[in-house]
């Protein structure tokens, strides 16, 4: 199969996208690669398999590669004889953050017919949006951390105990984050998130908490990854997630119950079935007394969350072959038809 790996973005998170591209030569070994990079003026450009370092993006020659254009039914690179069509089966959205997974691109390959991996618009819509995110779960009859919600002009007290965590609404990657453990430091910390965003959320920091993920897609079947305890530290910042984005050894399954185990995973696919059909997501679930809670959901998790997989590649081969189908509109303008023939005009 051909997969062409889209990247980049008008994103806080654009550099962590380009490491997960990168990552992607190592893990996806038995198919044919295709690298779609989009600057951060939000142009396509080809870029050849060997020149996928970063240092050809941090330096700028990727200018000097085939810049593409966005028709329907893909993407065309423009020459003097006319625009020659980039062959692949399917696009792998790998753009963390603004534009792939707000929306943008959904938007974009949905309304250009290009096969895609990655959430839908409804999905992105709310997965982007910390708040919105857990209005969807609490929906669903999926617990959330609580939480209280504040603007850029807005008040700024909770009524939350300290500690707690400041996090953007619409950013992720740990940018913006803030531990807050009295309040006399709230307001730096508010500073520094709205910065970032208008709308920030905030929670109370856990104490004793557990932590894990789990990931998956359906096919026509569940296809559900091992579910990880991720490594434990107080904090998780930037640069420890950034590098976090690279991964592509698999991890040890955590040591839990089979109780807990279906409990995460049913949450999880309460969240996932059916609007995030299509795409590969992991869901950070905390478990506190026996609770089940979720965190937050990662639509397009760093390096796709390949590490938590036994045979990731094939799920994705599978997955594409699965992807849903918009529901095509018949116009045959019999409405105006209508219309024209009791005027007498037809």
């Amino acid at each position: 199969m051909k997969i062409a790996i889209l990247f980049g973005g008008s994103s806080y998170e654009h550099e962590i996208s380009i490491v997960s591209a990168i990552t992607m030569k190592k893990v996806l070994k038995k198919s044919t690669l295709v690298y779609l990079f989009v600057d951060k003026d939000r142009d396509f450009y080809l870029v050849d398999s060997e020149a996928m370092k970063s240092k050809h993006f941090s330096s700028g020659d990727y200018k000097k590669d085939k810049k593409l254009t966005l028709k329907k039914g893909g993407f065309f690179a423009e020459g003097m004889f006319g625009s020659k069509e980039v062959a692949f089966d399917i696009v792998l959205n790998l753009i963390h953050g603004r534009d792939g997974e707000d929306g943008k691109i959904a938007s974009l390959m949905e309304f250009y017919e290009v096969p895609f991996i990655s959430p839908r618009i409804e999905a992105s819509a709310l997965s982007y949006n910390k708040l919105y995110t857990k209005f969807l779960a609490e929906s669903l009859g999926v617990e959330v951390v609580p939480y209280e919600h504040l603007s850029k002009n807005g008040k700024r007290s909770i009524t939350l105990d300290y500690p707690v965590i400041v996090k953007p609404v619409r950013l992720g990657s740990s940018i913006g984050v803030t531990i807050v453990r009295e309040k006399e430091a709230l307001d730096y910390a508010l500073d520094v998130a709205f910065e970032f965003d208008n709308d920030v959320v905030v929670e109370p920091f856990l104490d004793g908490v557990k932590e894990y993920n789990q990931a998956g897609c359906k096919t026509d079947v569940w296809e559900l990854s091992i579910v990880e305890e991720p490594q434990k530290e107080e904090f998780l910042d930037f640069e420890k997630k950034y590098l976090d984005f690279s991964r592509d050894s698999k991890v040890m399954e955590a040591t839990i119950d089979d109780l807990l185990r279906e409990k995460i995973r049913e949450s999880f696919k309460k969240i996932y079935d059916p609007l995030f059909l299509g795409s590969v997501m992991r869901c950070d679930f905390f478990v506190l007394e026996d609770k089940v809670l979720l965190n937050e959901i990662n639509p397009i998790p760093g390096s796709m969350a390949n590490y938590l997989f036994e045979d990731f590649e094939d799920m994705i081969w599978r997955l594409a072959k699965n992807l849903p189908k918009e529901k095509k509109i018949m116009i045959d303008y019999s409405y105006i038809h209508s219309i024209q023939s009791a005027k007498g005009k037809a």
